[in-house]
């Protein structure tokens, strides 16, 4: 089986306990308007150019057989003299994948293990539970939105130790405003998660005037409540580079997003102090 993946880091600290392989799944249902991974949101491969250095020599252009409209064919990469054009997305057979992991074994091991993440991990159900069961030796945690089908959210939990769920917004008509869909679905599943047995871990992108008033945080939490036992809450702080990379697959950013303010902070804490949050940037 195949899937496409738009980068692998290894040695990755933030995304797991200990030392992990983290492995990104391209194509996202969602258009977070904070999204910092644009190359993550289509689910094809695309090229990508970094402006950074170019002499505008006119190679790359030189040997594309279609310079008006981008056809992602490649014939660009090799020919740019800087090497800053590549591809964002790459075609892994599962096997291959795997092998590539499991040879970081002695060092995954110790504490550590994979994380499967994206993009939007449930885009390419069948490729994540091929990959969590050929990586079953080691520690598997994956980071989702919580968007897929119920039926590959479910199986996902039977094949994983630890759940990254994303929480953006309570409201759905706000949720709908900011990512493009409603979270109909996304809070049905977080349910589902919350009365599972597999260990989870809620994580808010938090922004201001995004998600940062009163009325949404009480309503996480009284959301986070239901909950069997109280669930651990992470806060990313917005990241002010969100949109540093979409000039590399020829996209606009055109948002104006502000991190919150110590208050706002403050302010979750107290709201939500029944459950352990922590934030971080």
């Amino acid at each position: 089986m195949k899937g496409i993946i738009f980068s692998i880091e290894e040695f990755a600290i933030y995304d797991g306990p200990g030392i992990r392989a983290n492995v990104f799944f391209k194509g996202c249902p969602l258009r977070c308007r904070w999204c910092h991974n644009p190359e993550g949101l289509s689910p094809k491969r695309q090229i990508a150019r970094s402006p950074n250095g170019c002499i505008n020599c006119g190679a790359c252009r030189a040997a594309c057989p279609s310079p008006e409209v981008c056809r992602s064919c490649g014939q660009c990469i090799p020919a740019c003299p800087r090497g800053l054009i590549r591809y964002a997305g790459d075609e892994w057979e599962a096997d291959a994948l795997a092998a590539r992991i499991l040879k970081l074994s002695p060092i995954l091991k110790n504490g550590g293990g994979v994380t499967f993440s994206g993009g939007e991990v449930l885009m390419q159900p069948e490729f994540l539970l091929e990959m969590l069961q050929k990586t079953a030796s080691l520690h598997r945690a994956v980071e989702t939105s919580g968007y897929g089908r119920t039926e590959d959210f479910c199986r996902m939990l039977e094949e994983t130790e630890l759940v990254y769920f994303d929480l953006k917004a309570m409201d759905s008509e706000a949720h709908r405003r900011f990512t493009g869909v409603d979270n109909t679905r996304i809070l049905q599943h977080a349910r589902l998660l919350m009365e599972s047995d597999t260990p989870y871990i809620f994580r808010v992108p938090f922004i201001r005037d995004v998600n940062t008033g009163e009325e949404n945080l009480y309503s996480m939490a009284e959301f986070l409540s239901k909950a069997k036992t109280p669930p651990k809450v992470e806060f990313l702080l917005y990241n002010k580079m969100a949109g540093a990379k979409y000039p590399l697959v020829g996209m606009d950013y055109p948002w104006q997003f502000e991190q919150p303010t110590e208050e706002d902070q403050n302010r979750a804490r107290k709201i939500l102090a029944d459950f352990p949050i922590s934030f971080r940037k």
